[in-house]
């Protein structure tokens, strides 16, 4: 059996030491659609489990860290956010490749576009949305320190440290100069705003980092926690907004990331999300402008990273010879964000 990024003989032997109950893995494929972190269902005897590890190549530092990803989700499985149960960490490079973790299937679809929703009635689709802002509060209102996070990052200073990060990943990532992308990250240095009191960020929410069930439309778990760590709430609010398709925002829909679900008939608009967000965070935002210009320039360096890794022949999965297109589109809104706001 071969599986791109998977030592298929390495797991059989892992699993039988680490979790035995789980019974010989007879299977493992991957789950698509996966951009960055690569995801697999593992077809175990007695379980089914999913598997996930970094990306093949091109792994910027301290990015795809499965130890932090395997540490929040232990964290939040006895909370009110729903996260898939964790079941075992592996440090070792040597089993499959590269450090890898385990946690229990969840039953549900990671939702991109409208035909994946499948038949839904509007009210559906506004609690969905409503959901999704509901969930988002609820992962900022975890007592990060009650549940072992305190040691998980430093919320003071957050955004600044973001700008390096990023500045730092887009050096090492970019395919050509853009004078755009640096008069951005000058702009948004000189705007940053008092943070918010610092909590737990999930870092990359969307409503496709999240499974649905879909009969009922309800958010079974959030998944893809490779970016979490704690900070500013709103920059995560910010970033879903950046995601966010709304209907005839036709330049929007250029940009391949994170689908057209939010078009469907029903969902809240950008506005009436952030809206929702405030109503369930009790939270008050001053510069929301600056967050979501944030969320594109944030955007802009993921996506040059996968353009990056395509480049290189190291992307798994289909629909990633596009991407690269978005870059500068992305960090246009950003500019008329700040333009705007």
């Amino acid at each position: 059996m071969t599986v791109p990024g998977i030592d298929h003989a390495g797991l059989v032997a892992w699993m039988g030491r680490n979790v035995p109950d789980a019974g010989e893995p007879l299977s493992v494929s991957l789950i698509s659609g996966g951009r960055s972190n690569l995801t697999y269902v593992v077809e175990a005897r007695d379980r089914r489990l999913v598997l996930r590890r970094p990306p093949l190549g091109h792994v910027l530092p301290t990015a795809h860290d499965m130890r932090r990803e395997f540490r929040v989700i232990s964290a939040l499985a006895p909370t009110p956010v729903p996260v898939p149960c964790p079941v075992a960490f592996c440090a070792d490079e040597d089993v499959i490749g590269a450090p890898f973790y385990l946690m229990e299937h969840v039953p549900g679809v990671a939702v991109r576009t409208r035909e994946e929703l499948g038949e839904h009635t509007p009210e559906q689709a506004r609690r969905l949305s409503e959901r999704l802002a509901e969930v988002l509060a609820a992962i900022h209102a975890v007592d990060y320190r009650e549940v072992g996070l305190a040691g998980f990052g430093r919320p003071e200073g957050y955004l600044a440290r973001q700008l390096d990060r990023w500045g730092q990943q887009w050096e090492r990532s970019k395919t050509a100069e853009s004078p755009d992308y640096d008069r951005l990250a000058g702009r948004l240095r000189e705007r940053l705003p008092a943070e918010s009191a610092g909590t737990l960020v999930h870092g990359d929410y969307r409503l496709d980092n999240t499974l649905i069930r879909l009969g009922e439309l309800e958010i079974a778990a959030v998944v893809d926690w490779e970016m979490s760590t704690l900070g500013d709430p709103l920059a995560d609010l910010g970033l879903t907004l950046t995601y966010w398709h709304d209907a005839g925002d036709d330049e929007r829909a250029g940009i391949p990331v994170a689908g057209d679900v939010t078009v469907a008939p029903g969902f809240m608009n950008a506005a009436e999300f952030a809206s929702h967000y405030i109503k369930a965070s009790g939270r008050e935002i001053s510069d929301l402008g600056f967050y979501v210009a944030f969320g594109n320039f944030k955007l802009a360096v993921i996506v040059e990273g996968i353009h990056a890794r395509f480049r290189q022949g190291k992307t798994v999965g289909e629909g990633f010879d596009r991407i690269g297109s978005a870059v500068p589109t992305l960090i246009a809104r950003a500019h008329r964000m700040l333009d705007q706001h």
